[in-house]
């Protein structure tokens, strides 16, 4: 994959991601808003049903007189009563007074229309006062019937139906028990599932106020008023609340929960989606520098074969047996090269199934490494490598051909890549064997660790071919290691590369 290619598929899925992001924070930044005007109306509908259950419940309690179809009908039949405006007070027998400190106003109620009939000062009613103000409704009555020169029994009816179909004589007061509506208003709040922190707020017609709740009321943001219309003229019932924005997430949690949802699906594939065409391009850049390193160290041995051959048929004219014996060896060797090479292309396949089994053995692996460590010594002898010991003989089981292979390949990427100390050390504990591979090489960086050990992977010099090798030897180790039921790690710290094989003791 091309470079270009792959930055332009980065910006398109990181663009698909931010205006993804954008679209969910805006439509919740939305559905918050219809949230919030929303909870604006319930407690707008909350607070007037308050309002309103508080003054049926006053008219209960302050109404003096009732007076339906029924009760009209049978005052009727009672002429004389009727005559002499006057009319018993039964019902009323545990009306004493109205301890009140405002106007008073009697009223009659139609059709849930008020008309005023009269209106009384003073602090306290009587019981007698109460009479009076009867008896004036009455002499309103009858002065209707001397008015039309007729008096009879059908023309009071008509009176009385005229004025209303159910008279109702109650007190009418010009201030709240604000006490009283914020119970009414908590329990219609709580019937709604609405959990704010509020304050009321009450004007009179004189501009005097009441508070509930006064810090509330001074630092709430929201708010609303009562649009009842059993409030006094000209005055006014505030309700402000705060904690809003809890409420609102809790009414919008389902919607907030499929978003998020949604907007991590979309992430989550995207990057799934750039992960796999990671992969996809390091797995076409270790193609082609495998490629590239079996072409290069392929075409050395080819190149001295048919070197070998060449000289066998141009340069040996007399046959020269000795000649010929060494072009042979020549070729022999590099056709040797060739088959490891092609051997561990072919071992790959073989480790990443389950077909390889090792054939265990009870070993001195003290002596086996000791003997790998002085091969490789003698071989290069401008490396400095050293082997300590912590025990003179630990015997354990190993499959001795592929442990050898897996201990050489990283003394060889030691030799490769390390530099010019090579030390090698074996220590025993009560349940583990640990060998440990180290060199003071810095060719080996944090990037490469956590790669090091994948099949093909080499560390990158470019297009430079100075280093032979296929990327196969230290995944050989790694697939070994795990096999015999032990651990490899590459540990880089203070400019040594340390490789460190722990296998159970056993």
């Amino acid at each position: 994959m091309r470079k270009g290619s792959y930055q332009s598929i980065i910006y398109f899925i990181a663009s698909v991601i931010m205006i993804t992001l954008a679209i969910q924070v805006y439509w919740n930044y939305k559905n918050y808003r219809t949230g919030k005007q929303q909870l604006i109306n319930e407690v707008q509908i909350s607070l007037d049903n308050a309002v309103d259950e508080y003054f049926t419940e006053l008219a209960k309690e302050s109404t003096v007189f009732i007076m339906t179809d029924r009760m009209l009908s049978e005052t009727v039949k009672r002429e004389e009563a009727f005559k002499n405006r006057r009319i018993a007070f039964q019902n009323f027998t545990r009306i004493d007074s109205f301890d009140l400190n405002k106007d008073v106003k009697i009223s009659v109620v139609k059709d849930s229309a008020t008309q005023n009939i009269h209106i009384l000062k003073g602090p306290n009613l009587s019981k007698e006062e109460i009479i009076k103000c009867q008896s004036d409704l009455m002499s309103h009555l009858v002065k209707h019937e001397e008015d039309n020169k007729s008096y009879n029994k059908d023309s009071i009816n008509d009176v009385f139906k005229s004025l209303a179909s159910k008279a109702i004589i109650s007190i009418a007061q010009d201030s709240l028990n604000l006490s009283r509506i914020d119970t009414l208003v908590f329990r219609e709040l709580s019937r709604k599932n609405i959990n704010i922190d509020y304050g009321l707020k009450y004007t009179n017609s004189l501009r005097e106020k009441k508070e509930i709740n006064t810090p509330i009321v001074k630092s709430a943001v929201l708010q609303t008023t009562s649009k009842s219309s059993f409030l006094p003229e000209i005055s006014t019932l505030e309700l402000f609340f705060v904690n809003e924005k809890l409420t609102i997430f809790k009414k919008n949690l389902v919607g907030i929960l499929l978003s998020f949802i949604l907007l991590s699906a979309v992430i989550a594939s995207l990057l799934f989606l750039l992960r796999i065409i990671n992969k996809q391009k390091q797995l076409a850049e270790l193609k082609n520098d495998l490629i590239s390193n079996i072409t290069h160290e392929f075409k050395t041995p080819i190149a001295t074969i048919n070197a070998a051959l060449e000289g066998i048929q141009n340069f040996n004219p007399k046959n020269d047996p000795e000649k010929t014996k060494k072009y042979v060896e020549m070729s022999s060797n590099q056709l040797h090269k060739l088959n490891i090479m092609v051997e561990k292309i072919l071992e790959t396949a073989t480790l990443d199934s389950d077909k390889l089994q090792l054939d265990l053995e009870d070993v001195d692996i003290i002596s086996l490494i000791k003997s790998i460590s002085q091969k490789h010594k003698n071989n290069t002898p401008n490396k400095s490598i050293t082997f300590t010991s912590s025990h003179s003989n630990m015997v354990t089981s190993l499959d001795v051909f592929h442990f050898e292979n897996a201990i050489n390949n990283i003394i060889d990427n030691a030799i490769k890549y390390g530099g010019s100390i090579i030390g090698i050390s074996i220590k025993k504990t009560s349940n583990h064997i640990t060998i440990e591979i180290t060199d003071n090489g810095s060719e080996l960086t944090k990037a490469h660790k956590d790669r090091i050990f994948e099949k093909f992977y080499r560390v990158p010099k470019g297009n430079t071919h100075n280093i032979k090798g296929f990327g196969i030897g230290l995944f050989y180790t790694k697939i070994i290691v795990e096999k015999h039921n032990g651990v490899v790690q590459l540990i880089l710290d203070k400019g040594l590369t340390n490789f460190k094989i722990t296998l159970p003791n056993e």
